[in-house]
């Protein structure tokens, strides 16, 4: 490499930087920490049909949708009465499209909520059966049982406002690797402005145009023009996530990076930090010294396989001394304890003495 990762740092996006959380940003309530259950909000309920009602968890910033807006999201859903939770767009780390006024029949509920929410919002939506899955429900995947009411944990990263509302599978490839670029453009500018939560929402919507879908038909310069602007998302998805202390989330945009060039050392340089930040020291130190094969001359990468050095020797003379000074208890508390039976044996000697000499003047009185 001509530059070293440290030296990057201060020039790409893709490296480490001092990043911020939006300060704007106002969060009712606290969402559910591992996605099993629906989250306890406290928000007030607001009415936005018969059957939809949303509260807020995360307040947003800028407008909202118009009709046939492409919006791009996350939700995990569950039904409301038995909260089994059917789908999680978190857990597979791929954002869903839904272009407003063009929702699937049993999206109708959902794309009502999108509808009414801003880029950044995150809110507990409630939506009847009837905008859902129906009478009938739904036995293939996903799995929901008739007449279900229905829970969505939503986020709205962002949008496009496009007056027709081209979904990206109306789009041609060179139009969806465009689109995706300028997202990661604009999500390079806020980045730069410490404007960590819009640039993961730039991020994340550059990642939705280069879905799985549509990168497993290309091949050849088109597959390396889509991976050259997707990798950089997902790396400068990591650097973000890792300052939230998000550390296992900030691993898996790493191992996406890595699925398709093992070889990049800033992805296994961020995996790296993460594992250590976790306490994984033994694979943390496996990923810096891989990392520093494809990049020998990295300041970053010694510096930090010298903490893990430093950290380790600090702790090994830590229970050095733990140990040191419970052998030094031991022996301290056996040298009282010789003490101790030796005057127990004197005491025990004169008493004996006493009792030979007393006897002995007890017979001759006799």
């Amino acid at each position: 490499m001509d530059e070293s990762l440290e030296e990057h740092q201060s020039q790409t996006l893709d490296q480490e930087k001092e990043i911020v959380t939006e300060g704007s940003a106002v969060v009712h309530g606290e969402p559910s920490q591992d996605g099993s259950v629906p989250p306890k909000v406290d928000s007030e309920v607001e009415v936005l049909d018969e059957k939809v009602s949303k509260q807020i968890i995360k307040e947003g910033h800028g407008s909202k949708p118009s009709k046939y807006s492409t919006c791009f999201l996350h939700y995990r859903a569950w039904t409301k009465h038995t909260q089994h939770k059917f789908e999680d767009t978190w857990q597979e780390q791929q954002p869903i499209e839904l272009v407003l006024g063009k929702e699937k029949k049993e999206m109708a509920g959902l794309a009502i909520g999108v509808s009414s929410m801003k880029s950044g919002e995150r809110a507990l939506l409630h939506i009847g059966w009837e905008l859902g899955y129906g009478k009938d429900g739904n036995f293939s995947f996903p799995n929901v049982p008739p007449m279900a009411d229905l829970l969505y944990e939503v986020e709205v990263i962002g949008f496009d406002e496009t007056k027709e509302g081209k979904a990206r599978s109306d789009m041609t490839v060179e139009e969806r690797i465009g689109a995706a670029d300028r997202r990661k453009m604009d999500g390079n500018n806020l980045f730069k402005e410490d404007k960590l939560e819009e640039a993961m929402q730039q991020y994340e919507m550059a990642i939705a145009y280069m879905g799985d879908d549509f990168m497993f038909q290309l091949y050849g310069k088109y597959q390396d023009m889509a991976l050259a602007v997707k990798n950089p998302c997902h790396l400068n998805m990591a650097a973000c996530l890792i300052k939230l202390k998000r550390y296992d989330e900030a691993i898996g945009h790493c191992n996406i990076v890595l699925t398709e060039e093992e070889k990049t050392p800033k992805a296994l340089f961020r995996r790296g930090k993460a594992k250590a930040e976790l306490g994984q020291m033994d694979s943390a130190r496996e990923d810096f010294r891989k990392a520093q094969k494809y990049a020998p001359d990295d300041n970053a990468i010694r510096r930090e396989l010298r903490a893990i050095a430093e950290q380790e020797k600090a702790v090994y003379q830590k229970q050095k001394e733990m140990y040191k000074g419970m052998f030094v208890g031991r022996e301290e508390s056996g040298g009282k304890g010789k003490s101790r039976n030796w005057l127990i044996m004197l005491w025990q000697w004169m008493v004996s003495l006493f009792s030979r000499v007393f006897g002995r003047h007890r017979v001759k009185a006799d």
